[in-house]
């Protein structure tokens, strides 16, 4: 099992409305009733933007912590029909913020990307910073070459990397029903740790998550991967039960 705190991050996407807080306030109940393991792991949820306020306000003092998923590369106020800004999330009570998605990648180039983690950090925000290989990158062999640049593209050297956590996405395997092997996944998770603290000269450990297809089945299979951090979670994290049946398979 990997060392240290534990994340179950749910990426609810294009999905909720307000009365979706009912799988919120099950989630917690969950929580907070496992004594024997939830001392070991942080819940996060990111809902749409449309529900970020009453979201930050019901869980204010609860356990499950808030995220948005995604913000502008701009700050404070302007001229940006539809967008918000890292400033306007922080004041929403938020604590962090997704950046750099495959699906939002889409759109944005390395110089967006960059922009949103200095804005996001500006204004005291965590960050999961997603990061991952396409099909026909890893059919090349590129992956260690793709990563390597997201990383280095998107942060700065002076930046305070315990704000930061890494969310490994390969875009082959989100939504797909695909996922790496155990092996391979190991593989990957160990080269972008040792790379990580070597490139910006770290005396602790980065926390680095997986995200893609994850379900309770292959969340036990990574279990024994130490060197794993969580899961960042799309479909599931949109019901409680399948959410709360990967949390259970863990740590089974």
């Amino acid at each position: 099992m990997a060392n240290g705190v534990k994340y179950f991050i749910g990426n609810w996407k294009m999905f909720g409305i307000p009365s979706s807080n009912k799988i919120l306030y099950r989630i917690e109940r969950f929580f907070v009733n496992d004594k024997k393991h939830n001392k070991k792991y942080k819940i996060i949820i990111a809902p749409p933007f449309t529900l970020l306020y009453d979201f930050s306000k019901r869980f204010k003092n609860k356990k499950i912590q808030i995220s948005s998923q995604n913000c502008y590369e701009k700050d404070n106020y302007g001229a940006f029909t539809g967008n918000v800004s890292p400033f306007m999330i922080k004041k929403l009570g938020i604590r962090y913020v997704i950046i750099g998605h495959s699906e939002n990648r889409i759109i944005e180039n390395n110089k967006i990307i960059q922009e949103k983690i200095k804005l996001a950090l500006k204004n005291k925000l965590k960050i999961i910073f997603c990061i991952g290989e396409n099909k026909k990158q890893k059919k090349q062999k590129k992956t260690f070459i793709v990563l390597k640049k997201q990383i280095l593209s998107g942060l700065s050297k002076n930046y305070n990397l315990k704000n930061i956590i890494f969310a490994y996405e390969p875009v082959w395997s989100i939504g797909t029903g695909l996922t790496p092997s155990v092996k391979l996944l190991k593989k990957n998770v160990v080269f972008l740790k040792k790379f990580i603290k070597q490139k910006f000269r770290l005396n602790y450990n980065p926390k680095l998550i997986y995200g893609g297809s994850v379900d309770k089945k292959n969340a036990k299979d990574f279990e024994t991967i130490k060197e794993l951090d969580g899961f960042l979670i799309g479909g599931a994290s949109k019901s409680s039960k399948n959410f709360i049946d990967i949390i259970k398979n863990f740590y089974k």
